[in-house]
């Protein structure tokens, strides 16, 4: 069965990346993406445009996994010796040995610079290898496509869409899509694919 210490400090990191868990005083960290780029959650479900909603979203989060139920990281890239966003476990389910990752964000100056796979592979990496998962799940709105192409790219295969699955912020419904991993995938293929993306 899968093992995992939420109160543990849990650092990842290889040549260009580090996460670390997300603390309360991280909000002065993460606030200029707060103030300046709003359209980061366009598709979230949570958002953290502005002090005070950045506020709820980080208490949200250590909330969250002081429950036991979800692990945020902060994202920290040292090529541009700069906070990049954050991403999580959620919804960690133990006796099933799965999780799903998610609620990831990067700073447009952190779009498109191949530090999502860095992060994606740090995390994967330890899910299938330290905590012993089977299965990590991905959603996404399914008019994501940046998103959607992310996770494809990485290795998630596509299970299929939940159609009208839940509200969006402005009141309208979304088709959520599923993707996952399994673990098997991981060691046969996708663990030494994502590793030659990184190089």
């Amino acid at each position: 069965m899968a093992d995992f210490d939420f109160e543990k400090k849990i650092i990842l990191e290889d040549n260009l990346v580090l996460l670390r868990p997300l603390e309360a005083t991280d909000f002065n960290n993460l606030l200029h993406f707060s103030l300046n780029e709003p359209e980061i959650w366009k598709y979230s479900l949570v958002q953290a445009g502005g002090e005070e909603n950045l506020k709820k979203y980080i208490k949200i989060a250590i909330d969250a996994r002081d429950a036991k139920k979800e692990y945020p990281f902060i994202v920290f890239d040292k090529k541009q010796n700069s906070f990049a966003g954050s991403t999580r476990f959620y919804d960690i389910q133990l006796a099933q040995d799965t999780l799903q990752l998610g609620y990831t964000w990067y700073g447009k100056n952190f779009q498109g610079t191949g530090l999502n796979k860095h992060c994606k592979f740090l995390l994967l990496q330890y899910a299938f290898e330290t905590m012993d998962i089977q299965r990590v799940e991905f959603r996404a709105d399914n008019s994501n496509e940046k998103s959607i192409a992310a996770m494809k790219s990485i290795g998630c295969k596509v299970e299929g869409v939940m159609r009208s699955s839940m509200y969006n912020l402005n009141g309208s419904r979304r088709d959520s899509i599923i993707l996952s991993i399994l673990r098997d995938e991981w060691f046969d293929k996708v663990k030494e694919n994502l590793k030659n993306k990184l190089k």
